[in-house]
């Protein structure tokens, strides 16, 4: 069952991701549907969103009233009231889902209370569960009208900064990377240094030089699609028809996924995951930049979605058949050389905390080690003062003419003995024959006569 593009607004997370679809084979002016898979968002509770969008998507008054509320009923949670009016059935399955979810994120509290070594004993889970901000933390065993309103805003509100985290994690990404380089030429001799300098710089200069990328939405880069992925004719170029082959599952918009696969035929002129010289990396950043400023330009209404009016309207701007060329990210560096003066600072700090906990994880190794050995000493003394004891014991008895006693104080009584021809005590070792010996009867004569 497809999405609407106002079940799409409700949860932005079925757009976000910036994996491009590879789709070869189209000779027709409307390709057959095609199947795409939605992609993870990248939000901790990405499972648990989706399998509520699966669940409500089942209940035929829930759909209906979906497919005429606007982005405002959806974002000012006029929407959430329709859940109690959904069947039992739904409610039932939705209870559970936020059971399993509650289950999962108090596993996660206790993972990281563990990894702190926060004592935990007495852990209060309901007030911990409320700094997660997508479910009702008070009522932990029914899915409400509040669970709902707090899921949307909270995606809405995540996914709007999702971005943003995107770019400072490149940012980041970079700056440690520039950090390493030079790391790496410091370990170096002079000569060794400048050779590989040189390396480096014939490998910028290579990835720098290749085709001209057309602006993200131009008239230009659109036809190129049209040409090389949808093998159609450039001059029966249509925007229409274009937007109706790249809206993959038919929903009546262009999301943020289906935007970004439009732009594989110019990151390929820039990208090759075979050159050394090319980072995938970057590739994702500029996807991103690239689908920033279709939506800024497209998207008038600001709901992260493009529909076919907005994208009809934007085709008769003048940017649209004139635009501005477009700058890849070599042209600009991500960070200025400050931020990477803080960004290595931060690392020093960070290396000298780990340190810091290394030489108190092999003090206390240490610690551990002595200890050790003094508990085998102790009982090595313990098992020497054992042994000794029980000899003692021994001697004793064998001098008070008792029994020698056993491991474990038993009494050890011997077997008869008898002197031998030589004078010599010897050990009985068969009675029988110790009786035909002193010719003594087996058995003990029967019928004696009394004597009175």
């Amino acid at each position: 069952m497809k999405l609407e593009g106002a079940w799409v607004l409700l949860l932005l997370a079925i757009s976000v991701s910036s994996v491009p679809i590879d789709r070869k084979e189209v000779h027709q002016e409307v390709k057959d549907e095609e199947q795409v898979e939605s992609m993870d968002t990248g939000l901790y509770y990405d499972r648990y969103l989706r399998e509520v969008i699966e669940v409500l998507e089942t209940d035929p008054h829930f759909r209906e009233k979906l497919q005429t509320a606007n982005t405002e009923d959806i974002k000012n949670g006029r929407l959430s009231k329709e859940l109690d009016l959904v069947s039992h059935n739904v409610r039932t399955r939705l209870d559970e889902l936020k059971r399993q979810e509650v289950s999962r994120l108090r596993m996660l509290l206790k993972a990281k209370l563990d990894s702190t070594n926060t004592q935990s004993l007495q852990m209060d889970h309901a007030s911990l569960l409320k700094q997660f901000e997508h479910l009702d933390p008070n009522n932990q065993n029914a899915f409400e009208a509040k669970d709902l309103e707090l899921l949307i805003s909270t995606a809405t509100k995540d996914l709007e900064n999702y971005d943003a985290e995107r770019h400072e994690e490149f940012k980041r990404y970079e700056m440690l990377k520039e950090h390493e380089r030079r790391e790496y030429l410091k370990g170096l001799d002079q000569e060794k240094r400048e050779k590989e300098e040189q390396r480096m710089q014939e490998l910028k200069n290579k990835h720098r030089e290749h085709p001209k990328v057309n602006a993200p939405g131009s008239v230009a880069q659109l036809r190129e699609v049209w040409e090389e992925t949808d093998r159609l004719d450039p001059k029966e170029f249509n925007p229409k028809t274009f937007f109706k082959l790249h809206d993959t599952n038919e929903d009546g918009v262009l999301d943020e996924q289906e935007l970004e696969a439009l732009f594989t035929k110019e990151l390929e002129k820039v990208y090759n995951p075979k050159n050394e010289e090319d980072d995938m990396m970057e590739m994702e950043e500029e996807r991103l930049r690239m689908r920033e400023h279709v939506m800024k330009n497209v998207d008038t209404n600001k709901d992260r979605l493009v529909s076919l009016d907005e994208f009809l309207k934007s085709t008769e701007k003048k940017e649209f058949n004139t635009p501005k060329e477009w700058e890849t990210l070599d042209a600009k560096p991500a960070y200025t050389e400050e931020e990477l003066q803080r960004f290595e600072a931060e690392l020093r700090d960070k290396e000298e905390e780990l340190k810091r906990k290394e030489d108190t994880l092999r003090q206390e190794q240490e610690l551990l080690k002595e200890r050790g050995k003094a508990l085998e000493a102790q009982r090595r003394e313990y098992q020497q003062a054992v042994l000794e004891m029980s000899q003692r014991q021994k001697d004793q008895a064998a001098a008070e003419g008792q029994p020698p006693a056993g491991p474990q104080g038993e009494l050890q009584f011997r077997p008869p003995q008898h002197d031998d021809k030589a004078g010599k005590v010897a050990v009985v070792e068969n009675v029988e024959d110790a009786l035909v010996q002193n010719n003594l009867p087996a058995e003990p004569p029967q019928n004696l006569p009394t004597h009175t």
